[in-house]
Formats: C-alpha cells, structure tokens, sequence
C-alpha cells in the first residue's frame, strides 16, 4: 500500500487574517468522504473521534492522535499535554452529503466548514476555517488541517500513515512556504 505524501504545493490559502481555505481531490465519492467527517469511528482514523455530527446537536472531538500513525509513534512533548481533551463542538450546518460546518475548538477558535463536491468518480473536499484567534494562527492550523487532510486522502485511498508526527512537522515547513 502506498504510504502517505504531503503535496509539495498544497492547496491552501489565506482568505482573510483570521482564515484560511484548504482543497483536497479524495478518491471517494462524497457519501464515503461525508461518512469519514460526521461518523466519529471513521474521524479518529484521520482527525478526531469523539460522538457523531448529527443535525442539530452538540458533538464531541477527542484529542487522541495514536489512532493517526500505523505504528506505535509517541506524541512530541508540545502536544502531549492536548491527549485526551475532548471539545464540545455544535454542528451549525448539517446538509447531507454536501455542506458540514462546525464551531472549533468549543467555538474558542471559529468555525470550520467541509464542501463536499462530485467529480466523477472522486470528490473535491474544501475545508474552510474561519475565526481564527489562536495566536498561533493561520500557520499552525494551517499545518495541522494540511496533515490531517493528507491523512484522510491516504486512508481513502488505501495507503498506510506510518508517522503522522512526521508527517506534521513536514507539513509545518510545505505550509509556511505556502502561506508566506
């Protein structure tokens, strides 16, 4: 199995100050990739897990990225003290399988919102988070969507993720050339 890339451009931009706009083509059809946002079994496979985005209720993300690396890989110390936080997030628009926007982070860091759009046999995912107040920012978000999106692309399309950690410290350098 092929095992996960980083695009060495990735499709990501700064919309505002406080956002930015990540695309991705997914070798799925959009009720697979809807499935992989709303399901939490299928999120922690490349997010978070947590409950289910259902319309109109409150939602849980679990911090727990052991479930992202397909070996055993220990969390790098600036974010082993995020293990195990659970947000409780409300799921603002719910328009299956096409449109799925959440707060972030209990709503303490915006909005995120997933489109979903067919082409062919693939969908184009856009992931746009706004209300950005971290001062982290743009770049950290940045980093860690861009990961974890590769990570999605990888598990639909079969491949394996042998160290997500590695992967999001590759991400951190491709998305600050990215964003400038």
């Amino acid at each position: 199995m092929a095992e996960a890339a980083l695009q060495t451009r990735p499709t990501i931009e700064r919309t505002a100050p406080d956002t930015i706009r990540l695309e991705r083509l997914l070798d799925a059809s959009p009720e697979t990739v809807w499935r992989y946002l709303t399901e939490a079994e299928l999120r922690a496979k490349w997010f978070m897990g947590g409950t289910d985005a259902v319309k109109g209720q409150e939602m849980s993300l679990l911090v727990d990225h052991d479930n992202l690396s397909d070996e055993e890989v220990p969390y790098p110390d600036s974010y082993a003290a995020f293990k195990g936080s659970t947000w409780t997030e409300q799921v603002i628009r719910f328009e299956p399988p096409h449109l799925l926007e959440t707060s972030f982070q209990g709503g303490k860091n915006g909005t995120v919102t997933y489109e979903l759009f067919p082409e062919g046999e693939q969908t184009r995912l856009t992931v746009t988070h706004s209300g950005i107040v971290s001062g982290t920012g743009a770049q950290d978000f940045g980093s860690g969507w861009n990961s974890h999106l590769t990570v999605l692309a990888t598990r639909l399309a079969g491949g394996s993720v042998p160290n997500f950690w590695a992967l999001h410290a590759q991400s951190r350098e491709i998305v600050a050339r990215a964003l400038g």
